[in-house]
């Protein structure tokens, strides 16, 4: 029996630009969708027979075509580029901090996640880099497109990319563990406790659930939204008016605070920073009320705290970077002698930084090292290069069968209501609370292994970890 294919196209002027294709092969139906210009996520369903497979491949067409898809010929019309910081970067006429390493990725870097074991550094070419503190390379993936931002919900790491999706970095091959809007130019991503904040490029904010579910969607105050952070309350969205924190479950805006146009943000337990276009870096309560203000020379496109805020941190747009205390007063201004720093992470008396330059670099932060590099004595840099061999493109919906159930936790993809969740199986866990669980390589009826499950901190549902395999 032959394929039958259907081949749609979304493509609005200043909105959406997306993709849907059905195809239908005997009794199985494989939906494919995504921005155009992009490989898709896929979906693949097996019916009892073709005239099933070819009525349900009728309702999506359908319900698509009711939302404004056309037939298409694929490759006429083009990927749209995305979004990406642009800043003329100069030279810091400040001393240079003490730099202790600096790892060249290979192209600009917007991604750095650092913890007691690792330093983690994504570039625009979708290289992420694992290094241990001393600068060694652990290990390096390639994900489909580049890397907007790396961000961390407690053991869980996840990448946001270009291609709209957020990559679940936890197992050895990275997994989609949420595929946003096609229509979305996304500029930055956090987490906490399975819902994710999103900010676009058109200023607006949505927040996804767990399940990869829309729990909202707004248009913001602003435009060019380089700013959300998440918490347990509160989500806080920064853009071109200023910082807004809307409630998580519902979206109801809760408090609004102008500022000059915001460039990053970052938080600690009861306070917001954000870093503006007006030179200067602003903390807010969680309330919103105006706490303190950091003044630099330059537009600030990065920062961050030391634990509590007893240190804030800046980067700006001439390679220099920034010390407070806490209560406003500038404490250093050092050249980082590596291009400006797109994002930066402050951990044990070190700042780590990723640059315009594509470099990630550790910068000793502790007060001797400062106060000798004020007085131009800094240590020897040491250069680490990428591997000579770039790492493969991740496949994130290949996955290992095995028949060994050898140690692990067993789940199953079940059709709930047109639905695909995933349960678990083995003993001990709540048979009706839902997984995350990507959404690439679920199949109806499938069962697989995962290395670990946890329960969110808020309960309810329970989160993979680790790698999976298929049970055959």
């Amino acid at each position: 029996m032959s394929q039958e294919t259907t081949y749609l196209e979304l493509s609005e002027v200043d909105g959406a630009h997306k993709f849907y294709e059905v195809i239908v092969d005997n009794a199985t139906l494989t939906v494919r969708y995504g921005r155009i210009g992009d490989q898709g996520q896929v979906k693949a369903s097996a019916y009892p027979d073709n005239a099933r497979a070819r009525a349900a491949a009728a309702k999506k067409i359908g319900e698509k075509v009711r939302k404004g898809y056309a037939p298409a010929v694929p490759g006429v019309r083009q990927k749209r580029s995305v979004s990406r910081r642009q800043i003329v970067s100069t030279r810091s006429t400040a001393h240079t901090a003490p730099v202790l390493w600096r790892y060249d990725s290979g192209a600009p870097a917007f991604g750095i996640f650092v913890d007691g074991q690792h330093c983690m550094v994504g570039n625009e070419h979708g290289v992420i880099t694992t290094l241990d503190h001393d600068a060694r390379v652990r290990s390096q993936v390639r994900l489909p497109d580049g890397v907007k931002c790396i961000v961390a919900d407690d053991a869980w790491v996840y990448a946001g990319c270009d291609d709209g999706n957020v990559y679940d970095l936890s197992g050895k091959v990275p997994r989609v563990a949420y595929a946003i809007a096609p229509e979305i130019d996304i500029y930055w991503l956090d987490i906490h406790d399975g819902v994710l904040g999103v900010s676009d490029a058109d200023g607006g904010i949505t927040a996804v659930d767990h399940e990869d579910e829309f729990l909202w969607r707004r248009p913001g105050r602003g435009r060019s939204a380089w700013m959300v952070r998440c918490d347990r309350d509160a989500i806080y969205h920064g853009h071109s008016q200023g910082v807004t924190g809307y409630e998580w479950r519902t979206g109801s805006e809760l408090w609004h605070t102008r500022t000059g146009a915001v460039l990053f943000g970052w938080q600690e337990d009861g306070s917001v920073f954000a870093g503006t276009s007006t030179r200067e870096v602003v903390r807010l309560s969680k309330s919103g009320r105006h706490e303190r203000t950091y003044r630099c020379d330059a537009p600030v496109f990065s920062c961050a705290t030391a634990e509590g805020g007893r240190y804030v941190f800046a980067g700006d747009s001439q390679s220099s970077i920034y010390c407070f205390d806490a209560d406003g007063t500038r404490l250093w201004k050092l050249g980082t002698g590596c291009g400006s720093a797109y994002s930066m992470q402050y951990h044990d008396d070190r700042l780590y930084v990723v640059t315009t330059g594509g470099h990630l670099a550790c910068i000793d932060a502790s007060e001797p090292a400062i106060r000798a590099a004020q007085a131009g004595d800094v240590p020897e840099v040491r250069d680490i290069k990428a591997p000579r061999q770039a790492p493969r493109p991740a496949q994130p919906t290949v996955v290992e069968v095995t028949s060994d159930l050898g140690g692990g936790v067993v789940v199953q993809c079940l059709d709930d209501r047109g639905r695909l969740r995933v349960q678990v199986l083995s003993d001990g866990y709540h048979r009706d609370w839902s997984v995350q669980f990507p959404k690439g390589i679920r199949e109806p009826g499938a069962r697989y292994l995962v290395t670990e499950v946890r329960e969110s901190s808020r309960g309810g549902f329970y989160r993979a970890y680790g790698d999976i395999r298929r049970l055959g």
